[in-house]
Order: C-alpha cells, then structure tokens, then sequence
C-alpha cells in the first residue's frame, strides 16, 4: 500500500464530530515527518465525501486548506455541523481530536 492510500485508508476512520491533524495522519501512516504530504494527499482527494478532508486540521487546530465549496467557510461550517468543539476560530482539540488508539 502505498503512503497516500494508507492516508486516505486512515481518513476515512475519523468519526463525525471528531478531526486528526495533518502530523498525526503522518504519524499512523508511517512517517512521521510527512505532515506536508499529507496535506499534498488531502488537496487532491479524489473520493470526498467518503475520504473526509475537512476533518484534518493543523497542529494548533486552525482550519487550512480546503478546495470544496466556497473553501475554508465550507469547511467550518461542515465541522460545525458535525458537533467539532471550536474556540476562538480554531478547532479545541482537547474536546475534538480524534483518538485512535
């Protein structure tokens, strides 16, 4: 399998309500230094919805990066809809970050 399958293997676990940073993606698909790739991965998903990008955020919660609809907008409001815990325009991880364990 390669990384970006693995990537988007990975994506697709997170549950509703609930997001993983781009570094933690990297981290369960082996390679902890390919934050970046993975949001490479994330740009050119070929399958959303079913592989759902905009549950992957930054390291300090902040929304990057999304090419759907009207783009970041679209994202706040989809993770607003699904029950993710925002606080000052950021994602609280404390209270949203997905984990697999």
């Amino acid at each position: 399998m390669t990384f970006r399958e693995k990537v988007y293997q990975i994506t697709r676990q997170i549950p509703k309500g609930k997001v993983a940073t781009y570094k933690q993606i990297a981290v369960l698909a082996g390679n902890p230094k390919a934050a970046r790739a993975v949001g490479m991965c994330m740009r050119t998903n070929p399958d959303a919805p079913a592989v759902p990008c905009h549950r992957v955020v930054a390291a300090d919660g902040s929304l990057t990066g999304y090419s759907a609809g009207e783009g970041l907008i679209t994202k706040l409001a989809m993770l607003k809809a699904e029950g993710v815990t925002l606080k000052g325009g950021r994602v609280d991880l404390q209270a949203s970050q997905w984990d697999r364990s």
